[in-house]
């Protein structure tokens, strides 16, 4: 979709040339420089993070919140990312300030958790920002879960074999692509 509306802008932009300059060098100087522009921004595709299958079937990692490290475990049915009272702690979020007014199903059952925006989040080289996390209360859960919040920011992911692959966008198109959030 990204490369799509930059095609796009491209052509308008070659289009304008030709109308307003209407000199062939200029127009040619102008086509030579919109191609240049684009394979810079196609040539170098960002790898992808790979995350191994645990032998228990999941797909389990150590990911950065606001610079701390921290264990979680991949959740594609969790529509947020969920952190332990324990992991919000360790990290140093202002716990004393959140209101417990979020029901939340978890494999556990029924509990109560705070809404929360995480300053940075990221997993190997892939960081989002502003993301929009839960924390249960103390004592809820076990495992930190890297939600939809997350995942929905990224180019794509899937699993190949026994490995899941995270793909950003590269760090140019970052301010042009729609930020999704996910709130339960």
């Amino acid at each position: 979709m990204i490369r799509f509306l930059l095609v796009l802008i491209m052509l308008a932009g070659m289009a304008g040339a030709v109308v307003a300059y209407g000199d062939s060098d200029q127009i040619a100087r102008a086509s030579n420089k919109v191609s240049h522009m684009f394979r810079a921004q196609t040539a170098s595709p960002i790898p992808a993070v790979q995350i191994q299958r645990g032998q228990g079937g999941e797909f389990a990692l150590r990911a950065k919140i606001n610079g701390v490290a921290a264990p979680m475990v991949i959740d594609t049915g969790a529509t947020s990312v969920v952190l332990t009272w324990e992991t919000a702690k360790a990290i140093g979020l202002p716990l004393e300030m959140l209101e417990y007014d979020v029901d939340l199903e978890t494999a556990g059952g029924h509990t109560k958790a705070a809404r929360l925006t995480l300053d940075r989040l990221s997993v190997g080289h892939l960081v989002e920002k502003s993301v929009p996390a839960l924390v249960v209360q103390r004592g809820q859960m076990k495992t930190n879960l890297l939600g939809m919040s997350f995942l929905d920011r990224l180019e794509s992911w899937g699993v190949r074999s026994d490995k899941l692959m995270l793909t950003g966008y590269p760090e140019l198109q970052s301010s042009h692509r729609r930020s999704r959030t996910a709130i339960d």
